[in-house]
C-alpha cells in the first residue's frame, strides 16, 4: 500500500526518496545478516574449542590402539588483544605456538582456532561500524521520506494513475497527468498528535533546560529587587512598564469584539448568498458582486477600521499588538474559509450531483475562528476530554513568560538604551549596541516561541479538544534557514505554504517557482513591517531588510543539502546576531522619537530614521519609559 502512494500520480518526488532509500536498506539487512552469520560461526568455533579442551581425548595409534587422557586445562576466555596479537604473526603447518598454556598446537595444515575467531571478530567490527553509518544515514533519508509522505498522501489520487498492464497514453493524456492539480479541499492533513515540547519535558533532561530558565527568571526577579531597594530603600513592586504596555485595555476589548462580530456576520453570510445564486441565471454576475463586496470588507472593514482606531488613539504597543495581530489572524482565517468552500459550489454548480450545494454550518464556522490553525476544514480530529489542569497550567506559563520579558527589558535593555540614545549613533555606537543586545534579543525570542506557539495555542487547542498539535516541529535542529521557515511557525507557514506559493505556482503552470518563494518572502516580509509600523508609531524597515537581504541570501546558501552539526551552527549563530540587530535598531529609534520629536514633521521626515539625526541635549520632557 505505501509503495502505491509512492508510485501514484503526485508522488513522483516521493518515488524519488523510496528509490534513495531502498538500496540503503538492502545494503543494511544484507550487513545483520552478515554480522549475525559471523556470531553463529564464532559460537560454532568456540564450542569446538571448548569440546576439544574440555572432553576426553581421543588419540589413534599405528595399532589402533586407542588412549584415553583427561584434559586437565581449563578453556580461557580469548580476549581481543591476543587475537589481534595473533593475526599479525605468522603461521605455518606443524608450527608450534609458545604462550600462556591456552593456545593450541595445530598440524596437518590446518588453520589455528584463534586465527579464525580474531578474523570472525575483526570482520564483525568492521560490519558492525558500517551498519552504525548506514543506519544514520537511513534514518535521515526515511525522515525526509515520511514527512514529505504526510505532506503529500492528501493530494495523491489513484483514479489518473494507469495500470500496470495498461496500453501506453497518448500525448494529451500524458499532458494531463502532468497538469493534474488535486481539488481545493485537498491539501493539509490533519491528524491527531502532541505538540514536540510536551513529548520532550517527559525527558528529565530536557525538563532541566526548563527549569533553568525558571532560575534565571528567579535571578532576575531578587536583582530587581535588590537594586529598587538600594536606589530607593523600599520594595518598589509597582509593574510600571506592564501597565503602560496594556493600556487602554477597555478600549481594546471593545475593538476586538466589533472586529469578531463583522468576521462572524459578514464573511459568512456573503458566501451563503453567493452559493444560493450560483443555480440561477447570470452566476458570474453574482460573483463578481458578491466578491468585490467580500474585498471591499477585507480593505475596510478587517483593514483600515482597526488601523484607524490604533493610530488615532495612540495604543500602547502591547495593546496595538493584540488588535493588530488580531486583525491579521482574522484576515487570514476569512481568507482561508472562502478559499476552501467556494470551489464546492463552482462544483456543485458544474455537476449538479445533489439538489444544493453542501455550505459549511455556522458551528463549523465559529468553531474554526477560535481553532488554533489557519487552514479551514469542515472536521478536524478532536479529544474526548478537556483537561482542564493542562489549561491552566499553560495560562500560567503565558502569564510566567510575560514578567518575564518584562524583567528583561527592565534589567537589560532600558538601562543601556536610555544612555546610549542620547549619543550620536556612530559605526562604534551601532556596534557595540548590536552585541549587547544579543542576549536580550534571544531571550525574548524564547520567550515569544514558549509562551504563544506552544502554551497559548496548546491552551486553546485543549479547551476546543483540538488534537492535532504540531504548531512548531523542531526548528531547533534546523541546519538551513529554508528548514528553519518551514519549522519555526508551522501554523503560519501551512497558509503561505498552501494559498501563496501552491496558488502562484497554479496560476503560472509552475513555470516561475523562484518568482514563487519571492512572492511567498515579499508577503511575509511587508505584513511584518506593517505590524510592527503600527505598534511602535514609525516606520523604520529593519525587518523587512533582513526578510527581503539576508533572509532570501540564506536560504539559498543555507539550503536543505546543508547537513552537519557545523551548519546548525552558523544558523544559530545567525539568529542570534539578526536578534541583536532587531533589538538594538528599534530600540534606538523608539527612544530617538520619544528624545527628538518633530514639531512640524512633513512626510519624508517621517520616513527618515530619527536615530540618525538625534543628539544630546534634545531631550525632552519624557512622559513614558
Amino acid at each position: 500500500m505505501l509503495w502505491s502512494l509512492v508510485t501514484s500520480k503526485g508522488g513522483e518526488t516521493l518515488g524519488q526518496s523510496a528509490a534513495a532509500v531502498v538500496p540503503i536498506f538492502f545494503v543494511i539487512v544484507v550487513s545483520s545478516v552478515f554480522i549475525q552469520w559471523g556470531r553463529s560461526e564464532e559460537e560454532e568455533v568456540e564450542e569446538e574449542d571448548d569440546s576439544s579442551s574440555t572432553c576426553p581425548l581421543k588419540m589413534e595409534s599405528g595399532d589402533d590402539s586407542v588412549l584415553r587422557s583427561r584434559c586437565k586445562s581449563t578453556p580461557k576466555k580469548i580476549s581481543f588483544s591476543d587475537l589481534d596479537s595473533s593475526i599479525d604473526g605468522d603461521s605455518s603447518p606443524g608450527e608450534h605456538r609458545q604462550g600462556s598454556g591456552d593456545n593450541h598446537i595445530t598440524s596437518n595444515g590446518k588453520i589455528e582456532v584463534e586465527h579464525v575467531i580474531s578474523r570472525k571478530l575483526q570482520l564483525k567490527r568492521k560490519a558492525e561500524f558500517l551498519k552504525s553509518d548506514l543506519m544514520h544515514q537511513f534514518n535521515s533519508q526515511v525522515n525526509d521520506f515520511v514527512d514529505s509522505l504526510i505532506e503529500e498522501s492528501a493530494s495523491l489520487e489513484p483514479a489518473p494513475v494507469p495500470a500496470v498492464f495498461s496500453p501506453p497514453l497518448l500525448d494529451k493524456e500524458k499532458s494531463k497527468l502532468r497538469n493534474f492539480r488535486p481539488p481545493h479541499g485537498q491539501g493539509k492533513q490533519f491528524v491527531s498528535r502532541r505538540s514536540l515540547l510536551d513529548e520532550l519535558f517527559e525527558v528529565n533532561h530536557i525538563r532541566t533546560i526548563y527549569h533553568m530558565f525558571i532560575a534565571v527568571l528567579i535571578l532576575f526577579i531578587f536583582s530587581t529587587l535588590v537594586v529598587d531597594f538600594i536606589d530607593e530603600g523600599r520594595l518598589v513592586l509597582d509593574f510600571d512598564l506592564l501597565v503602560y504596555a496594556f493600556g487602554q485595555f477597555p478600549l481594546v476589548v471593545c475593538t476586538w469584539i466589533c472586529m469578531f462580530l463583522t468576521v462572524l456576520v459578514v464573511p459568512y453570510t456573503l458566501f451563503h448568498l453567493w452559493s444560493q445564486t450560483q443555480s440561477g441565471s447570470h452566476p458570474r454576475w453574482y460573483t463578481l458582486l458578491f466578491g468585490s463586496l467580500f474585498l471591499l470588507y477585507q480593505a475596510l472593514g478587517l483593514g483600515f477600521l482597526p488601523t484607524y482606531v490604533v493610530v488615532t488613539n495612540s495604543m500602547p504597543p502591547a495593546s496595538c499588538f493584540i488588535i493588530i495581530l488580531e486583525q491579521v489572524r482574522l484576515m487570514m482565517k476569512v481568507h482561508s474559509f472562502v478559499r476552501e468552500t467556494v470551489p464546492r459550489v463552482l462544483t456543485w454548480a458544474k455537476e449538479k450531483k445533489s439538489p444544493s450545494p453542501v455550505v459549511p454550518q455556522v458551528s463549523q464556522y465559529i468553531y474554526f475562528l477560535f481553532a488554533p490553525t489557519l487552514i479551514y476544514r469542515d472536521k478536524y480530529p478532536r479529544n474526548p476530554v478537556i483537561r482542564w489542569g493542562y489549561v491552566a497550567t499553560k495560562l500560567l506559563q503565558v502569564l510566567g513568560c510575560l514578567f518575564y520579558a518584562y524583567y528583561v527589558f527592565v534589567r537589560l535593555c532600558i538601562p543601556q538604551f536610555r544612555s546610549v540614545s542620547l549619543q550620536l549613533f556612530d559605526l562604534k555606537a551601532m556596534v557595540l549596541c548590536v552585541f549587547n543586545s544579543i542576549l536580550p534579543g534571544v531571550l525574548v525570542l524564547f520567550l515569544g516561541f514558549f509562551a504563544f506557539l506552544h502554551c497559548w495555542l496548546n491552551a486553546f487547542a485543549e479547551m476546543l479538544c483540538f488534537a492535532d498539535r504540531m504548531f512548531y516541529k523542531d526548528w531547533w535542529n534546523s541546519t538551513s534557514f529554508a528548514n528553519y521557515y518551514r519549522t519555526w511557525n508551522v501554523v503560519v507557514h501551512d497558509w503561505l505554504y498552501y494559498y501563496v506559493y501552491r496558488d502562484f505556482l497554479w496560476v503560472s503552470q509552475k513555470r516561475f517557482r523562484a518568482a514563487a518563494m519571492l512572492f511567498v518572502f515579499t508577503i511575509s516580509a511587508v505584513v511584518h513591517e506593517y505590524i510592527l509600523a503600527i505598534c511602535f508609531g514609525f516606520f523604520y524597515p529593519v525587518l523587512f531588510c533582513l526578510f527581503m537581504c539576508f533572509g532570501m541570501m540564506f536560504n539559498f546558501i543555507l539550503h536543505d543539502q546543508r547537513k552537519g552539526p557545523i551548519w546548525n551552527i552558523i544558523m544559530w549563530t545567525s539568529l542570534f546576531l539578526g536578534q541583536g540587530v532587531i533589538i538594538c535598531l528599534y530600540s534606538h529609534e523608539w527612544y530617538a522619537q520619544l528624545y527628538c520629536p518633530l514639531k512640524e514633521p512633513s512626510f519624508l521626515e517621517l520616513l527618515k530614521p530619527r536615530s540618525w539625526t538625534c543628539q544630546q541635549g534634545l531631550m525632552g520632557d519624557i512622559g513614558r519609559p
